[in-house]
């Protein structure tokens, strides 16, 4: 299992005037940086190609949907924006050298809405999926669906609902992205869940249920890492927790929940270790 950190850890957005960021996360002996998409203008190629180079650094991408790239919209137009978005999205983790994107990509980030999805609903994001699936399986790219609370969309919460949008999409390059914060509230059983997800996860957030520090709160940390072990996962896996409000995404930090980012990324990088350790998965 590989372990890294998202870098919403330390900036509330990405730009060249953090890249040391790279330098970093390799001091710290992490093996990957995920580096968000949500800004692609801030995002510099180049830069951050020769920096994870220098470095010796993995990279994965993730991102959001936003109203103006929702592929569930009624509005053909803003679909057709979001698979285009999602391809960039896609072409700047092959320039970088990575090999998997993932994120809330099958619909708006907290989509106001007071109707359930239909039918209608997962079949246009499928198709629009499908797309961007066969646009990244020649460059060598994955593409994962997290599924995320309630409050953050009404489409996909769980990883059973997670399978079911592969099995409409029907590519093999398509994945599931699991996060403990999202699950702490929709899953019956982070056992179950990780299971369930078996040869179809490729990444996964370790979040504490407040995003605050791994091992300090309700997380069943057993259960995740003995199912981890069953499936002898080997994707994939990174610290999330964001430090600020962000301009770009909604992020909802409203307390301090370590005493510094530092000490979060040290004590969950530690008790994460030992929880490979403990289950066989370093």
């Amino acid at each position: 299992m590989k372990l890294g950190i998202h870098a919403y850890a330390f900036c509330s957005q990405w730009s060249n005037e953090t890249l040391d960021l790279i330098d970093r996360v390799k001091k710290l002996g992490l093996d990957f940086i995920e580096i968000p998409l949500m800004v692609l203008e801030d995002f510099d190629v180049d830069a951050v190609s020769k920096r994870l180079k220098k470095v010796g650094l993995d990279i994965v991408t993730s991102t959001v949907l936003f109203e103006d790239t929702d592929i569930t919209s009624d509005n053909a137009e803003i679909r057709a924006k979001g698979v285009d978005y999602l391809k960039t999205c896609v072409k700047a983790t092959y320039d970088v050298g990575g090999i998997s994107l993932s994120g809330v990509i099958y619909s708006q980030h907290t989509k106001v809405t007071r109707d359930r999805p239909t039918e209608q609903t997962w079949k246009i994001s499928a198709e629009c999926l499908k797309e961007v699936a066969k646009y990244a399986k020649p460059l060598g790219v994955t593409i994962a669906l997290e599924p995320v609370n309630r409050y953050e969309t009404y489409l996909v919460n769980t990883c059973e609902q997670a399978l079911k949008l592969l099995d409409m999409i029907g590519e093999d390059n398509m994945r599931i992205h699991l996060d403990t914060y999202h699950m702490n509230i929709e899953e019956k059983s982070f056992y179950e869940a990780t299971k369930l997800a078996g040869d179809k996860l490729i990444h996964y957030h370790l979040c504490e249920n407040d995003r605050g520090i791994p091992g300090t709160g309700l997380v069943d940390w057993d259960g995740i890492f003995k199912a981890l072990s069953e499936i002898n996962y080997q994707g994939y896996a990174a610290l999330e927790s964001f430090v600020d409000v962000t301009d770009n995404m909604n992020t909802w930090v409203w307390r301090q929940l370590a005493p510094s980012g530092d000490v979060l990324i040290k004590e969950g990088a530690d008790f994460i270790r030992s929880m490979q350790e403990k289950y066989g998965l370093l």
